[in-house]
């Protein structure tokens, strides 16, 4: 398969046009919200393209991209949106809005199975096989192409995928649940943000 992948520096071009519902990915230098900062976003219109976009951390500043990620009109599906979403509120300073999650949508249709990785859910329902090598790279300097495919590939599959698992959650009636299940992600990473990282709700 060949990709369109285009990098663009600091943010996305003014006249780009995405429609209406985009898959995002994020990449940082860590887990730790504070600590680690966003260097990268990856956004699919779902045509195999891949626009990333490596962000000026110097003042993050990057109005186009964050009138897309919080435009409610835009659909964005994530898969694990909980720390893309964080690392996003916490430097560009936005909610992010309308969300979709594979891996929360997986976890409630694929029973069947306790793997809920990108890996697995792009074998599964797209049937390729791909590397995860360079999931803990640094991506704070000059991006190497096998880099930059690992980033479309967390992307240009994510609008196919949540496709099949709708299909499964509705077939299960578990599409209530999960849309439920979606409306808590603000809080759920507002939470995180204020260092609330337990599950609130054990015992």
């Amino acid at each position: 398969m060949n990709i369109d992948i285009k990098v663009h520096k600091a943010d996305l071009p003014d006249d780009l046009k995405l429609g209406n519902v985009i898959a995002v990915d994020g990449e940082f230098m860590g887990l730790n919200v504070r600590r680690d900062p966003l260097c990268l976003l990856q956004i699919s219109s779902g045509n195999n393209d891949a626009h990333i976009v490596q962000l000026d951390r110097s003042t993050y500043e990057a109005p186009n991209l964050s009138k897309i990620l919080s435009d409610e009109k835009i659909t964005k599906i994530f898969h694990f949106s909980r720390a893309d979403l964080a690392h996003i509120k916490y430097y560009l300073k936005i909610d992010t809005k309308n969300i979709l999650d594979t891996k929360i949508a997986s976890k409630l249709a694929r029973s069947y199975s306790d793997s809920h990785s990108l890996k697995t859910l792009i074998k599964e329902f797209v049937n390729i096989d791909i590397s995860k090598q360079f999931q803990n790279s640094d991506f704070g300097g000059e991006l190497t192409p096998a880099q930059l495919k690992y980033c479309a590939n967390d992307v240009i599959y994510l609008h196919r995928i949540h496709d099949e698992l709708l299909k499964i959650l509705d077939r299960e009636k578990r599409t209530d649940l999960y849309k439920e299940c979606l409306k808590f992600l603000k809080t759920r990473v507002d939470l995180d943000l204020a260092l609330f990282r337990d599950d609130i709700w054990a015992h």
